[in-house]
């Protein structure tokens, strides 16, 4: 812990300082503070503080947070004291601050500065980086009419210039420079296979030599550069019979002169597993089908491969097993590795999941998932369309699958004609669900493989993971971007789920909301149609703009926050909210640093609550 940050604390906010340093116990701190944050607030709402509009309203939020935060009901139920944290550091009671790092502090500082209007939300964060390129920040209001139009107009200029500058940071895998590399790339690995481009544009080729045992490991390694990190993790994962397997294709999109992951980093990161991933899988792997089951789905199925958390829809689990598979898989506690044998049902089970959907005529919307059902035969997908397509109430079927992005082979003209022959205009629509994670891997055969499917009247939307690799600046709008270019409409920005296993790969709640706001926002409507969610374990998808659908009820020693999320049945009927422990921001803006960024310009995260 710092000490010159614990004095920046207390240089924030004087008064709280003087208070709990003053106080003889917690309960008298609290009542303190309370009287306190309401005669601020008080003021703020009498005018005798003036603040600007936007730091007024900063202030209102950081003031409900502060309370909420030395509440004894949100302390039962967060299960530890925030202000004991708090008074400890006012009365230098080294026992217990000595608990207490630096992710705290800040989190404090934060909302010290917030509460007294000083947090310089009003401003922006582009503001600054105009103004140090010269541009002029005109008040628009002071002009008129066609003189202001074009002030605005030449401004709106400017600040495109800069955020382009941003996006143009991740490149599309449409861009020449990078098809240019990846075609050599697969030259290599035709070489190594001795195999040509027929092989290579035919998916079964590249289902028969994914990378995933012993063997492959020496071929990885002839084939491109990996850390001594990287061999170790793979190798714990082989095994231990932990999922791991990468596909020739989705291998070409790899940086084959470098392992240091500077332009790969998001394709390095959803296949290479971190160290601390298989060690806690190997670890707990007698348990493994419960302890990492994060979304409760053994108490969400009514009936075997299948899950519903909602009136109207369920999921159909079709197969279990992938081409390809993603560390921060939500099913890794079941999902047995890539194409394995074990992984395909009967068809027998299958007529039983179907049974089902066509006994519970709620189910409007029919999700096909897994693994990745398009692993399965076409003769396979075809029964399980003409099944569904006999079901009246049926109206919508969804095939959740990567296969675009993993083997976009799979996609054949034969294949998206059949999955497309089943949509009737006004009673029946099919759609896809992918799976992309940054312009990086919109490549021309993704774009080539949702055009065979749009040309067939089907829509293709993506559900993205927001994970730590996928997190910076402008980094989604640049992916938004190069998928609407190939046809893929954005669905869902999904807080990645929030599993032991997968904290190399957690960013706090705060850092969604703030890409929409400062980010998404500036992009055309059209393309940022996607919603940021957060996935409430046994109840289901909860929206991450919606404040009113969580409350920030602590923090702890670690500068964790702690959120009461509400479930998506609030003022429907009456179920238990959940209680989550977020990744510290802290911890998040150190990461960035040590990839590069400059965390200066991620400074208002803090204000997001």
């Amino acid at each position: 812990m710092s000490k010159s940050l614990i004095e920046k604390l207390w240089r924030e906010n004087p008064e709280i300082f003087k208070l709990l340093k003053e106080s003889k116990n917690l309960e008298e701190a609290r009542k303190k503070l309370f009287t306190l944050s309401k005669d601020l607030e008080w003021k703020y709402r009498e005018g005798e503080e003036e603040l600007h509009k936007l730091e007024y309203a900063t202030a209102l939020e950081a003031m409900k947070v502060f309370n909420n935060l030395v509440s004894p009901r949100n302390e039962k139920i967060a299960g530890f004291s925030t202000l004991k944290y708090l008074w400890s550091l006012a009365k230098d009671n080294q026992e217990i601050t000595k608990e207490v790092n630096d992710g705290f502090l800040e989190e404090f500082i934060h909302l010290f500065k917030a509460m007294k209007g000083k947090a310089d939300i009003s401003s922006g964060w582009l503001r600054p980086l105009l103004e140090k390129d010269g541009v002029k920040i005109v008040n628009f209001s002071k002009i008129k009419g066609r003189e202001a139009g074009i002030s605005r107009s030449n401004y709106l200029d400017k600040l495109y210039e800069k955020v382009h500058n941003f996006i143009d940071r991740y490149p599309s895998g449409c861009d020449d420079e990078l098809i240019k590399e990846r075609e050599e790339n697969r030259q290599k690995i035709l070489d190594y296979f001795a195999a040509n481009l027929d092989n290579w544009d035919d998916y079964r080729w590249h289902l028969k030599h994914i990378f995933q045992d012993k063997e492959d490991i020496e071929d990885l390694k002839k084939l491109i550069p990996l850390t001594e990190e990287d061999v170790e993790a793979i190798e714990i994962a082989i095994e231990n019979k932990i999922p791991f397997g990468i596909t020739p294709y989705y291998l070409s999109l790899f940086d084959f002169s470098s392992s240091d992951r500077k332009y790969d980093y998001q394709v390095r990161s959803q296949v290479i597993p971190p160290v601390h991933y298989v060690t806690l899988m190997k670890e707990h792997r007698k348990e493994r089908s419960y302890y990492f089951d994060f979304m409760g789905e053994h108490d969400t199925s009514p009936e075997e491969l299948i899950t519903r958390r909602y009136p109207m829809i369920s999921i159909l689990k079709a197969i279990d097993t992938c081409p390809q598979i993603c560390v921060y898989c939500q099913r890794n506690w079941e999902i047995t590795g890539p194409m394995m044998t074990e992984g395909f049902y009967t068809k027998e089970s299958l007529d039983r999941a179907l049974d089902w959907f066509a006994e519970n005529t709620s189910m409007r919307d029919v999700l096909i998932t897994g693994g990745d059902p398009f692993a399965l035969s076409d003769n396979l997908i075809k029964y399980i369309m003409d099944r569904l397509s006999q079901m009246e109430h049926v109206i919508n079927i969804r095939w959740g699958t990567r296969t675009p992005v993993t083997i976009p082979m799979r996609i054949t003209d034969k294949l998206a004609k059949l999955i497309g022959s089943y949509i009737e205009p006004g009673k029946r629509n099919v759609c896809i669900v992918t799976h992309i994670e940054s312009s990086f891997e919109v490549t021309p055969e993704l774009a080539e493989a949702v055009m065979k499917f749009r040309k067939q009247g089907i829509y293709v939307y993506n559900q993205l993971v927001y994970t730590l690799e996928t997190s910076r600046r402008f980094q989604n709008v640049a992916t938004r971007i190069a998928m609407k270019k190939a046809g893929v409409d954005p669905y869902y920005t999904f807080y990645p789920k929030g599993k032991e296993e997968h904290k190399d790969y957690l960013v706090p709640v705060a850092r969604l909301w703030q890409e929409r706001k400062e980010e998404a926002r500036l992009i055309p409507g059209i393309f940022r149609t996607d919603e940021p969610v957060f996935n409430v374990p046994r109840l289901g998808k909860n929206h991450v703009r919606a404040g009113q659908d969580r409350e920030l009820i602590g923090i702890n020693k670690e500068g964790r926050r702690i959120y009461l999320w509400h479930p998506w049945e609030k003022g429907i009927a009456l179920v238990e909210p959940y209680v989550y422990k977020d990744l510290p921001i802290y911890k998040y803006l150190q990461e960035l640093a040590k990839r590069g960024e400059n965390i200066e310009e991620y400074k208002s995260i803090w204000y997001y609550y």
